[in-house]
């Protein structure tokens, strides 16, 4: 069964020259909006307690172009503009709602991004998938086609990463194949030597994509720190650094996306943990007052976890499990699945467990447990108690097109038998 999904494409690109002193202009006229329009709410609220929006801002940008000092404003393609003013009213929205922070300043030195509106009137002259994209006020721009998108896109994105690589970014609703169903389940425990332990007691281990180019960074950070403020050789070496972090990430993101579709092809539903990643990777240094203990060890254990990419990970199997028609099932982050013995018909827990124990021994039936694969086993036992029968709240069994669910078949008398739910699948 073919769904209709939003799916998002990313495309490297190459400007010539004249296009990149536009995207140049065009990434300072959008930062000029908006940190102008944020300073402007920002002063508002605190002499008036008044709270204004991107709509009231944009009568003033109006007027604002007809002076003659602020004419170059002129220059940038309106939408652009109008994609900003929308963006900071989204950023405030979830800092009201949503307990997010409180939107920031653009700086030049981070990521450059701009959106542009393509009109769907002529949307046939501006774009054909795979061959030919011409964007407003920049006319046609060379696109490596990697894939080629099915629908049409109504807004393009334009990025500069720090290592100076443009893209081009497009979403399109489109028809996306279910995988057929599978007569598999499985638990996940997420971790650092491992990035994935499986119920089933596979082992994905941890490439350590940052520890890799620790020397090279190191190197070049040494080498930045003596340089001298504004010279053209810092600048050099900034580039440099700027480079060997998007490699980084390149393969960290190829690799977390090979994982994860493996997991979606293998399997009908996966239980996974419900990890606080800013909790786990939070600093230890502690106060003035009350200063924090083995500081250095925590930020070595912090640059770890972020490096392994634990919300990344969940955040793939989260929309591939709906792309793909399975059933993603988040088990409580305070379950004691570490603690707990998963042999059939025990339920001993241990009272105290450090992470130094890798492996241990339940005193109640004798079962010698490896901590991950006990923890992954516990996780699959626990995210199937939460499959909910049809027309009840809760997570239910999903089938192969997506659309429909399966009666819940197993109960908690018997976990002993992780399969029984997918007796109809």
């Amino acid at each position: 069964m073919r769904l209709m999904k939003r799916r998002s494409y990313k495309y490297r690109i190459y400007p010539n020259k004249t296009q990149i002193q536009l995207l140049s202009r065009f990434f300072g006229s959008k930062r000029f909006v908006w940190n102008t329009c944020l300073a402007w709410r920002s002063n508002i609220y605190k002499e008036y307690f008044e709270s204004v929006t991107g709509i009231d801002f944009s009568r003033g940008l109006t007027e604002l172009k007809k002076l003659e000092s602020y004419r170059w404003l002129k220059d940038t393609p309106t939408t652009v503009y109008s994609q900003a003013l929308r963006d900071q009213d989204a950023a405030f929205r979830k800092f009201f709602k949503e307990g997010a922070g409180y939107p920031r300043f653009k700086s030049r030195h981070q990521l450059q991004s701009i959106r542009f509106q393509l009109d769907q009137r002529v949307i046939v002259k501006n774009y054909k998938a795979g061959e030919l994209l011409k964007i407003p006020g920049l006319g046609q721009i060379k696109v490596r086609w990697t894939r080629v998108p099915e629908g049409l896109p109504k807004m393009v994105t334009v990025s500069k990463d720090s290592a100076g690589r443009y893209f081009v970014s497009m979403a399109v609703e489109e028809a996306i194949q279910s995988l057929p169903a599978v007569g598999k389940t499985v638990g996940i425990d997420l971790g650092v030597n491992q990035v994935m332990t499986l119920s089933d007691g596979a082992q994905f281990v941890n490439p350590r994509h940052l520890l890799k180019k620790k020397v090279q960074l190191k190197c070049l950070q040494q080498r930045l720190a003596r340089q001298q403020k504004g010279s053209n050789r810092r600048l050099k070496t900034k580039f440099r650094i700027a480079k060997l972090h998007t490699r980084i990430a390149d393969e960290r993101h190829a690799y977390i996306h090979q994982i994860t579709r493996r997991m979606i092809n293998d399997n009908q539903v996966i239980m996974i943990e419900d990890l606080n990643v800013s909790g786990l990777s939070r600093s230890s240094k502690g106060t003035l007052d009350n200063p924090g203990k083995k500081v250095k060890q925590k930020s070595g254990l912090n640059r770890s976890i972020l490096d392994v990419s634990f919300g990344e990970i969940t955040r793939q199997l989260e929309y591939k499990s709906d792309w793909y028609g399975r059933t993603l099932i988040k088990v409580d982050r305070f379950f004691p699945s570490s603690k707990l013995c998963s042999t059939p018909g025990c339920d001993y827990k241990a009272e105290k467990l450090t992470l130094k124990i890798r492996t241990w021994t339940c005193p109640q039936c004798g079962v010698v447990h490896d901590r991950d694969i006990n923890a992954a086993k516990n996780t699959e036992i626990k995210g199937l108690t939460q499959l909910a029968p049809v027309g009840t709240k809760g997570p239910q069994l999903r089938d192969a097109g997506g659309e429909g669910v399966y009666p819940m078949a197993v109960s908690p008398r018997s976990l002993d038998q992780p399969n029984a739910c997918l007796e109809q699948v």
